[in-house]
């Protein structure tokens, strides 16, 4: 059984400020998640998986049926308020659901093999999804999971700061922990947080998350019973959200191991809406060095 790409595309896109999961960056009106699903299937993935909501599904199967149905199975999930909630009464502040790790646990029927985690609106690379695929194939195990970590340089935006999921790693190499550091820039040659947290100063070769993460199916059930508990002690929090790294931490500190895959591979992504000439220019660039053909899908 191949592994299964699940791609994260219900989000607000509140600093963007419109829906740039669906916006066309490349020079034949491909999205971002044209790129990654390209490379998903040229890695080997079987399966991809749309988490969106319920309002933007006619838009999603209209723009990726079309192009998928002859090269790989594509499913859609519903990223609901009430979904996994069992019964518990949703006060009527909360609006938007509970987070990315909520968003993968949405796709828990619909997913029984190894599957990868991936944002809609950023660029990996192919070398992430090849890395990807050979540890889902050959390592992923009930208590061994993986990430693809990214320099922290390659990550910044030239438009203003971006929070990153920044990666503790232990004595041998895997996950310690994951802390969200806020408002990264480089500035004057060093990579400063504006967070009031320590250190204050980044080292620019410092492994992130970029929400690129390698699962077993077995995941769904632990990520469950952890959302179980955080919603006993969030329910009337109206902003609290659930996070793929609390669950990540959760796994580790109950014996769990994170496989934390580094990778060269260009990244790239849209932040704010400054950033979107750079990436249509990346992406002209890797056509003309034929990384990739003009038209994906024709």
């Amino acid at each position: 059984m191949q592994p299964t790409l699940v791609i994260l595309a219900a989000g607000m896109a509140s600093r963007y400020g419109s829906m740039k999961q669906i916006q066309g960056f490349g020079p034949g009106g491909e999205t971002i998640m044209d790129y990654s699903i390209y490379d998903a299937i040229r890695a080997g993935f079987g399966k991809v998986v749309f988490i969106v909501r319920r309002e933007f599904a006619d838009d999603f199967k209209n723009i990726f049926e079309p192009k998928l149905k002859d090269l790989i199975t594509s499913e859609y999930v519903f990223q609901d308020l009430e979904s996994f909630t069992e019964g518990v009464t949703i006060p009527k502040e909360r609006k938007k659901p509970w987070g990315t790790a909520h968003a993968v646990l949405c796709a828990m029927d619909t997913v029984q093999e190894p599957f990868a985690v991936i944002n809609a609106d950023d660029f990996y690379g192919r070398p992430a999804f090849e890395d990807a695929f050979d540890f889902l194939k050959n390592d992923c195990t009930e208590t061994n999971q993986a990430i693809i970590g990214y320099d922290l340089l390659t990550t910044l935006s030239g438009h203003g700061t971006v929070n990153r999921g920044v990666c503790t790693l232990d004595e041998f190499g895997n996950l310690d922990g994951i802390t969200e550091r806020l408002n990264i820039s480089e500035k004057d040659g060093k990579i400063i947080c504006d967070d009031n947290m320590e250190p204050h100063e980044l080292p620019r070769d410092t492994s992130v998350s970029l929400n690129f993460w390698c699962f077993h199916p077995s995941f769904f059930s632990f990520t469950q019973k952890v959302f179980r508990e955080f919603l006993q002690k969030n329910i009337d929090n109206p902003k609290a959200e659930f996070f793929i790294p609390i669950v990540a931490d959760r796994f580790i500190k109950e014996g769990g191991t994170i496989d934390v895959i580094p990778t060269t591979a260009e990244w790239f992504g849209v932040t704010y809406k400054e950033d979107a000439p750079q990436v249509e220019k990346n992406l002209q660039q890797l056509v003309s060095k034929g990384e990739y053909p003009k038209r994906l899908w024709s």
